[in-house]
């Protein structure tokens, strides 16, 4: 066990049990403003989805703030403009959000439910009054403005066989008031991350607006009769439609698969006037997912990502660039990195991308005529990234700040637009991390960050906990997380370590195609080594207290490490961890993941079972914290259930903590609390020094 002084360690345990157990309530919660607490963590302002003005000198972005006691985040709309300090629209009273300029810069729609259900609202620049735009018998899930002003594409659920939206709207109305919940599939997906499906798919549809910019006329479906999502489900959005300047044609991204959808991730470009008309597929020679269309500015080219292989997990996308039709496409990257997200520069010459590189999400420049890459933003995590009229906006965060709202303009240097939480971040003592470099699976270099603990005194040890990422391929990066922050843990006195093991994506194809089969060992080694390189660069560390946390994949491999490397820990914590992998293949929402292992259980099923963590129970011993939400799709709560049941039939310390209303992620502010007290607790209560 730990060798801290026992008079560091009291302090340690008072800052971590001054939170909240499950009975308690959080706002008595007494929390060091030099440290971050969890409660100061749920609270902060979270920034995104910047959206510049058509003359570039104004930029719209969302801010979420959390309602403690209802439990809820709510979305407001705030306006930064040149020489003026942001602020909040005071539209956003009745909750907004998709905040989006129109053609004139004068106006902004944007999605409210104040009215009962999420419709598009419009406001002036000034946001002071807002009038309502659509009044549809069905929800309006997302939208684009056309740049001439004359029509909006609206994102609809709707279901395919209906003539018009009030078919659909008596439809569900009709199931809500049968007292009957039976309900009959014949294909699959049955459900998707945290929902059952319903029959209804998302489509598109055009709505012509009046002069003074309210819809005039019903709207019509561009998609009728396309047994498809654009949307994608669950967790599509905006960009996989794209408008073109003229507003004369719209293309989307989609699968067209009918009952074999499910068991592939091949999606295409489909190209459709807005005038009506069969939609046309762009790319049906590439098996692989394309996506992300991005027209010109001009109109002439029509740009999108197109990873080439099908059903390969973290497969690279590569920047396309094609005629306005889609014909005489060619690839304008070869790159050992893949593409995220697109969008055209505002004159034409280039293309910008975000992608994973060596655990940070940089900003690229694509020249489009060469192909030639540049990075724009080299450290941190950038998302949201909007061009116009020459200027460039984006969201940046890292590991020592929230997201916050940045433009750039031409050549000159990127200048920081929003200061959100700045007074709660001046006060925070947040270490900074520490990358390393060690020899990991085969002999390659593996990447990692350590984190001291705040508060660090030279001479003391710390106990440490070792975070593992999810996905699998979904590396950790120099970003900030609502969801894991290594710098909870850091304020709550720990050591952090991280590792990019092979599987992470921005080292290269070959560094994330190194999983593929290989769940159980090559990470594993990497994890090890990381270890290993991290205790023995860092001697205030104690590596003999110590706990291992993970999610998702990190929870598998929490419950690999509990019979393949256990040595080391004095506990373990497993949130959404998979215990038998056979079953999960099949019963998880998505149905092609089962190539990560080559092929369906039935024909690899000893390769499944020698990665699969319930084929080792009787090696396991140390003390486990299981963590899960009833409404997990992705990793069904069965496999929560059951690693806790072998835990307890083998007489292993263990606690099972269940969130009824959660999905795979803990999203609920005060849930969120209560989720994370209960690891650090658990990680408290073991890394404590023996009497």
């Amino acid at each position: 066990m730990g060798h801290l002084r026992a008079g560091m360690m009291a302090c340690v345990l008072a800052l971590l049990l001054a939170g909240p157990s499950l009975a308690q309530a959080p706002a008595a919660t007494a929390e060091d403003p030099a440290r971050l607490g969890l409660r100061t963590l749920a609270m902060m302002e979270r920034v995104s989805d910047p959206r510049l003005s058509p003359d570039g000198r104004s930029v719209l972005y969302s801010v979420r703030t959390t309602e403690w006691e209802a439990n809820r985040g709510v979305s407001s709309l705030w306006l930064a403009t040149e020489g003026q300090a942001p602020r909040r629209l005071a539209i956003s009273d009745g909750g907004a959000g998709t905040g989006r300029w129109a053609a004139d810069g004068q106006s902004i729609y944007f999605l409210s439910s104040r009215g009962g259900s999420s419709q598009v609202w419009r406001t002036d620049r000034e946001g002071m009054a807002a009038v309502q735009v659509t009044t549809l018998p069905v929800d309006v899930s997302g939208f684009r403005v056309a740049q001439d002003g004359q029509a909006l594409i609206l994102a609809l659920p709707v279901f395919v066989d209906c003539a018009d939206l009030k078919c659909t709207r008596d439809r569900l109305d009709a199931d809500a008031k049968s007292p009957s919940t039976v309900q009959g599939y014949d294909r699959l997906p049955l459900r998707q991350f945290d929902r059952w499906n319903d029959g209804r798919r998302n489509h598109l549809f055009y709505l012509p607006l009046n002069g003074s910019g309210l819809a005039q006329g019903a709207p019509r479906d561009l998609m009728a009769g396309v047994d498809a999502d654009v949307p994608s489900q669950p967790q599509g959005d905006e960009s996989d439609y794209a408008l073109s300047p003229d507003g004369q044609v719209l293309i989307y991204s989609t699968q067209t698969q009918g009952a074999g959808e499910a068991f592939t991730n091949n999606s295409d470009l489909f190209r459709v006037p807005v005038a009506g008309g069969t939609p046309v597929n762009l790319t049906a020679n590439n098996t692989g997912p394309d996506g992300s269309p991005a027209w010109s500015p001009d109109g002439r080219r029509l740009a999108w990502l197109a990873a080439p292989r099908e059903n390969v997990g973290g497969d690279q996308a590569a920047v396309m660039v094609a005629a306005a039709d889609g014909s005489n496409p060619r690839k304008l990257t070869d790159w050992d990195r893949g593409a995220a997200s697109l969008t055209w520069r505002s004159d034409g010459q280039a293309l910008l991308v975000t992608a994973a590189d060596d655990g940070q999400l940089k900003l690229f420049e694509v020249d489009a005529r060469t192909g030639a890459i540049r990075p724009l933003v080299e450290d941190g995590a950038v998302n949201g990234v909007e061009a116009r009229a020459g200027r460039i906006a984006y969201v940046r965060d890292a590991f020592d700040t929230p997201g916050q709202v940045w433009v750039r303009q031409g050549g000159s240097a990127a200048r920081q637009v929003t200061q959100h939480n700045a007074a709660v971040l001046a006060a925070l003592d947040m270490p900074a991390a520490q990358p390393f470099t060690f020899s990991g699976w085969n002999d390659e270099p593996v990447r990692g960050w350590v984190f001291p603990p705040a508060g660090q005194v030279a001479g003391e040890r710390y106990p440490v906990v070792y975070l593992i990422h999810g996905g699998p391929k979904s590396p950790w990066t120099n970003s900030w997380s609502y969801r894991w922050n290594p710098q909870v843990y850091a304020a709550a006195g720990y050591g952090v370590v991280m590792v990019n093991f092979h599987g992470s994506p921005g080292y290269g194809q070959a560094f994330t195609d190194s999983i593929n089969d290989h769940w159980g060992d090559r990470p594993l080694e990497d994890l090890q080594k990381g270890w290993t390189a991290a205790l023995a660069a860092n001697d205030w560390m104690d590596g003999d207290s110590a706990c291992a946390l993970g999610a998702s994949y990190g929870g598998y491999m929490v419950n690999m490490i509990a019979s393949q490397w256990n040595a080391p820990f004095d506990c373990l914590v497993n949130h959404a961890g998979v215990f038998d992998v056979p079953q999960l293949m099949n019963a998880m929402d998505i149905g092609n993941f089962i190539w990560e292992f080559g092929g369906p259980s039935w024909e690899r099923m000893t390769l499944y079972r020698q990665f699969s963590p319930g084929d080792h129970v009787s090696d396991w011993s140390k003390p486990m914290l299981v963590l899960h939400g009833s409404r997990d799709f992705r990793v069904p709560m069965e496999q929560g259930l059951a690693t806790f049941s072998a835990l307890q039939r083998m007489g292993i310390p263990s606690r099972f903590v269940h969130v009824p209303d959660e999905n795979h992620w803990i999203l609920k502010p005060q849930n969120w609390v209560d989720w994370q007290q209960e690891i650090l607790d658990w990680t408290a209560r073991w890394t404590a020094p023996t009497p």
